[in-house]
């Protein structure tokens, strides 16, 4: 009985053939992804910014605007209104209480029984306070371990291959992180501890992804001394392409039953690891093995020491050694 294979052992894809038209297209992208967050900034959730964040489910679909007038209508600072993983449930933002954890109560409380008088059968299923002063220090803490890991990721990857391998990891993650940041920016979707989870398991992805065609691509470089850079860097791919898909269709396979039947409370999470995984799919093809070919990388590049040390000696009995 022959084993089921996804791919065949003669698969020659080009993926090197359109590498340009891919460059011009990601960086297009990234820019784009980038003005996107500059212009319309990120909906940063109350884990950065602070306040109370209080989601609720009706009994049936209310007028956004009404509720946000009667929720004003309290006195507890403009209130940011957002549906919540259907048209029955929403989440409710308001800024940071003054006067501690008694006055944060207090505004809680007057939210729950406004919510009790003017729509009945409604439930609040959560409520959430984060301090100033707590905000700042987590989000400092996300970004660090966010940046941190981009360039551990980075130096990893230069210690074990060579320097250009470890700029096109690092080009890599700036790409998908980018990508990410931009979704986010579009979408206006909130931005919580949740998701730097999510942005910080996409990293820890697109690094597997990457190191596995990078270690195949070293082999063949020692392999293949006389073969060109671009059909070099095709057949490492290919051979790679197999344990791409596996991986990459599994991934998605589970995250995709997350999000038909997960938990409304983790679907942000969830899409932004599958959004992630495809783009890391995408960019561990083309952009890290297209990279080394515009950062000079040759065949011979990195044979001068390995001949070196192998070359053979003659010592002065005429032996050679």
């Amino acid at each position: 009985m022959k084993l089921l294979k996804l791919v065949p052992d003669n698969t020659n894809v080009d993926f090197m053939g359109i590498r340009n038209i891919a460059l011009i297209l990601s960086v297009l992208v990234t820019i784009a992804a980038l003005v996107l967050v500059g212009m319309r900034g990120l909906n940063l959730g109350v884990d950065f910014v602070g306040g109370q964040m209080v989601r609720t489910t009706f009994a049936q679909p209310v007028d956004v605007e009404q509720l946000r007038g009667r929720i004003g209508s309290l006195g507890l600072g403009e209130a940011s209104i957002q549906e919540f993983g259907g048209p029955t449930s929403f989440q409710i933002r308001l800024p940071k209480p003054e006067g501690g954890e008694a006055s944060a109560n207090a505004a809680a409380s007057r939210v729950r029984q406004l919510l009790a008088q003017q729509y009945p059968g409604s439930r609040v299923d959560s409520v959430e306070t984060v301090s100033g002063r707590v905000s700042e220090e987590l989000g400092r803490d996300g970004l660090l371990a966010l940046v941190l890991a981009m360039l551990g990721v980075a130096l990893y990857i230069w210690l074990r291959f060579e320097w250009q391998f470890g700029v096109g990891a690092l080009a890599t993650l700036f790409h998908d992180v980018s990508l990410l940041l931009g979704f986010f920016a579009l979408t206006q979707w909130q931005v919580d501890l949740n998701i730097v989870a999510a942005f910080l398991a996409v990293v820890g992805y697109s690094l597997n992804d990457t190191v596995v065609i990078y270690d195949r691509i070293r082999e063949n470089l020692r392999k293949y001394r006389k073969m060109a850079m671009v059909p070099l860097l095709n057949l490492s791919l290919n051979e790679t392409l197999s344990r791409t898909i596996v991986t990459s269709g599994s991934i998605l396979l589970a995250l995709g039953m997350l999000l038909l039947f997960g938990p409304d409370v983790i679907f942000g999470l969830t899409f932004a690891i599958f959004l992630g995984t495809v783009i890391g799919t995408y960019s561990s093809i083309y952009i890290s093995a297209p990279i080394l070919v515009w950062l000079g990388v040759k065949p011979d590049s990195f044979v001068r020491a390995e001949e070196a040390s192998a070359a053979p000696v003659k010592r002065s009995d005429g032996a050679v050694v």
